[in-house]
Protein backbone atom coordinates (compact mmCIF):
# COMPACT_ATOMS: atom_id res chain seq x y z
CA UNK A 1 0.00 0.00 0.00
CA UNK A 2 1.31 3.43 -0.96
CA UNK A 3 1.79 6.04 1.78
CA UNK A 4 -0.54 8.99 1.14
CA UNK A 5 0.63 11.26 3.97
CA UNK A 6 3.11 11.45 6.81
CA UNK A 7 4.36 13.88 9.42
CA UNK A 8 6.37 16.56 7.58
CA UNK A 9 9.33 16.54 9.97
CA UNK A 10 9.48 12.73 9.93
CA UNK A 11 9.46 12.82 6.10
CA UNK A 12 12.36 15.30 6.21
CA UNK A 13 14.36 13.18 8.68
CA UNK A 14 13.83 10.10 6.48
CA UNK A 15 14.73 12.05 3.31
CA UNK A 16 11.28 11.37 1.81
CA UNK A 17 10.25 14.91 0.86
CA UNK A 18 9.48 15.15 -2.86
CA UNK A 19 11.42 17.84 -4.72
CA UNK A 20 8.43 18.53 -6.99
CA UNK A 21 4.70 18.68 -6.33
CA UNK A 22 4.55 18.26 -2.56
CA UNK A 23 1.57 19.34 -0.45
CA UNK A 24 1.85 20.37 3.20
CA UNK A 25 -1.06 20.90 5.57
CA UNK A 26 -0.30 22.68 8.84
CA UNK A 27 -2.88 23.24 11.57
CA UNK A 28 -2.74 25.75 14.40
CA UNK A 29 -5.29 25.27 17.19
CA UNK A 30 -6.20 27.88 19.79
CA UNK A 31 -5.71 26.76 23.38
CA UNK A 32 -8.74 28.78 24.52
CA UNK A 33 -11.38 27.80 21.93
CA UNK A 34 -12.04 25.88 18.72
CA UNK A 35 -10.53 28.76 16.70
CA UNK A 36 -8.31 27.04 14.14
CA UNK A 37 -6.06 28.09 11.25
CA UNK A 38 -4.89 25.81 8.48
CA UNK A 39 -2.29 26.46 5.81
CA UNK A 40 -2.24 24.23 2.77
CA UNK A 41 0.95 24.73 0.78
CA UNK A 42 1.89 23.17 -2.52
CA UNK A 43 5.51 23.53 -3.52
CA UNK A 44 7.53 23.01 -6.68
CA UNK A 45 11.05 23.63 -8.06
CA UNK A 46 12.87 22.92 -4.80
CA UNK A 47 16.40 24.28 -4.68
CA UNK A 48 17.01 23.38 -1.02
CA UNK A 49 15.22 22.32 2.17
CA UNK A 50 16.97 22.93 5.45
CA UNK A 51 16.13 22.99 9.16
CA UNK A 52 16.11 26.26 11.09
CA UNK A 53 15.42 27.08 14.71
CA UNK A 54 11.76 27.78 13.80
CA UNK A 55 11.13 24.78 11.54
CA UNK A 56 11.90 23.77 7.94
CA UNK A 57 12.72 26.33 5.26
CA UNK A 58 11.98 25.49 1.65
CA UNK A 59 13.84 27.38 -1.06
CA UNK A 60 11.19 26.82 -3.68
CA UNK A 61 8.04 28.20 -5.23
CA UNK A 62 5.01 27.83 -3.03
CA UNK A 63 1.27 28.38 -3.28
CA UNK A 64 -0.67 28.76 -0.04
CA UNK A 65 -4.34 28.35 0.75
CA UNK A 66 -5.40 29.67 4.15
CA UNK A 67 -8.39 28.28 6.06
CA UNK A 68 -9.88 29.77 9.20
CA UNK A 69 -12.43 28.21 11.56
CA UNK A 70 -14.14 30.73 13.79
CA UNK A 71 -16.37 29.64 16.71
CA UNK A 72 -19.67 31.54 17.17
CA UNK A 73 -18.44 33.21 20.38
CA UNK A 74 -15.18 34.51 18.87
CA UNK A 75 -14.84 38.06 20.25
CA UNK A 76 -13.00 39.61 17.25
CA UNK A 77 -15.18 38.30 14.41
CA UNK A 78 -15.68 41.81 13.00
CA UNK A 79 -11.90 42.35 12.62
CA UNK A 80 -10.43 41.61 9.21
CA UNK A 81 -8.39 38.38 9.47
CA UNK A 82 -5.16 40.08 8.34
CA UNK A 83 -5.17 42.50 11.33
CA UNK A 84 -5.91 39.99 14.09
CA UNK A 85 -3.21 39.06 16.59
CA UNK A 86 -0.50 36.94 14.97
CA UNK A 87 -1.70 33.61 16.42
CA UNK A 88 -5.15 34.19 14.86
CA UNK A 89 -4.12 35.90 11.64
CA UNK A 90 -4.29 34.91 7.98
CA UNK A 91 -3.19 37.29 5.18
CA UNK A 92 -6.68 38.02 3.82
CA UNK A 93 -9.53 40.49 4.02
CA UNK A 94 -13.09 39.16 4.24
CA UNK A 95 -13.73 40.01 0.56
CA UNK A 96 -10.82 37.70 -0.41
CA UNK A 97 -12.37 34.72 1.38
CA UNK A 98 -15.12 32.20 0.71
CA UNK A 99 -17.40 31.85 3.73
CA UNK A 100 -19.29 28.77 4.85
CA UNK A 101 -21.56 29.10 7.89
CA UNK A 102 -22.33 25.87 9.73
CA UNK A 103 -25.62 24.96 11.37
CA UNK A 104 -24.04 25.61 14.81
CA UNK A 105 -22.90 29.13 13.70
CA UNK A 106 -19.25 28.11 13.29
CA UNK A 107 -17.80 29.97 10.32
CA UNK A 108 -15.29 28.43 7.95
CA UNK A 109 -13.36 30.82 5.71
CA UNK A 110 -10.92 29.88 2.97
CA UNK A 111 -9.04 31.89 0.37
CA UNK A 112 -10.68 32.54 -2.98
CA UNK A 113 -7.18 32.47 -4.48
CA UNK A 114 -3.80 31.05 -3.58
CA UNK A 115 -1.09 33.29 -2.12
CA UNK A 116 2.23 32.91 -3.97
CA UNK A 117 5.66 32.62 -2.41
CA UNK A 118 8.32 32.87 -5.12
CA UNK A 119 11.58 32.40 -3.24
CA UNK A 120 11.13 30.56 0.04
CA UNK A 121 8.82 29.78 2.94
CA UNK A 122 9.21 28.24 6.39
CA UNK A 123 6.99 25.61 7.96
CA UNK A 124 6.99 26.14 11.72
CA UNK A 125 7.74 23.23 14.03
CA UNK A 126 4.40 22.18 15.51
CA UNK A 127 3.90 22.74 19.22
CA UNK A 128 1.21 21.28 21.45
CA UNK A 129 -1.57 19.69 19.37
CA UNK A 130 -0.61 21.61 16.20
CA UNK A 131 0.66 19.53 13.28
CA UNK A 132 2.21 19.60 9.81
CA UNK A 133 1.62 16.73 7.38
CA UNK A 134 3.11 16.06 3.99
CA UNK A 135 0.63 14.77 1.41
CA UNK A 136 2.06 13.03 -1.62
CA UNK A 137 0.84 14.11 -5.06
CA UNK A 138 -1.00 10.91 -5.94
CA UNK A 139 -3.98 10.60 -8.32
CA UNK A 140 -6.41 10.45 -5.37
CA UNK A 141 -4.96 13.51 -3.58
CA UNK A 142 -8.26 15.50 -3.71
CA UNK A 143 -10.16 12.60 -2.12
CA UNK A 144 -7.43 12.09 0.49
CA UNK A 145 -7.52 15.79 1.44
CA UNK A 146 -11.32 15.79 1.50
CA UNK A 147 -11.36 12.85 3.93
CA UNK A 148 -8.58 14.39 6.02
CA UNK A 149 -10.34 17.77 6.36
CA UNK A 150 -13.70 16.15 7.00
CA UNK A 151 -12.25 14.27 9.99
CA UNK A 152 -10.08 17.04 11.44
CA UNK A 153 -12.71 19.78 11.05
CA UNK A 154 -15.25 17.62 12.87
CA UNK A 155 -12.91 16.20 15.52
CA UNK A 156 -10.61 19.16 16.20
CA UNK A 157 -12.39 22.35 15.13
CA UNK A 158 -16.00 21.75 16.35
CA UNK A 159 -17.49 21.75 12.84
CA UNK A 160 -20.61 19.54 12.75
CA UNK A 161 -19.98 16.31 10.80
CA UNK A 162 -22.54 17.16 8.08
CA UNK A 163 -20.97 20.61 7.52
CA UNK A 164 -17.42 19.20 7.79
CA UNK A 165 -18.17 16.84 4.89
CA UNK A 166 -19.62 19.63 2.74
CA UNK A 167 -16.91 22.21 3.38
CA UNK A 168 -14.15 19.59 3.01
CA UNK A 169 -15.39 18.92 -0.51
CA UNK A 170 -15.16 22.68 -1.26
CA UNK A 171 -11.65 22.92 0.23
CA UNK A 172 -10.40 19.86 -1.70
CA UNK A 173 -11.77 21.35 -4.93
CA UNK A 174 -10.07 24.69 -4.16
CA UNK A 175 -6.77 22.90 -3.54
CA UNK A 176 -7.16 21.06 -6.84
CA UNK A 177 -7.89 24.24 -8.83
CA UNK A 178 -5.67 26.76 -7.00
CA UNK A 179 -2.63 24.82 -5.79
CA UNK A 180 -1.90 22.53 -8.73
CA UNK A 181 1.35 23.02 -10.63
CA UNK A 182 0.10 21.39 -13.83
CA UNK A 183 0.06 24.67 -15.74
CA UNK A 184 3.69 25.27 -14.76
CA UNK A 185 4.89 21.94 -16.12
CA UNK A 186 2.62 22.07 -19.19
Amino acid sequence: MQVKAMDLFEAYSKNQLPQEHGYIVSAFFSEASSYTRYEVISYNNVKAIYPTEEGLTFQSDGKKLFILIEPPNYPHKSEEPFVRKSSEQIPHRFNELEKYECKNQVRVYFGKNAVFSHTNFTILKPTGVNFSFLFFDLPDLPQTLEMFFSKTLANEAAVPTFDAKRVSKLIAEKVKTSLSWEWATG
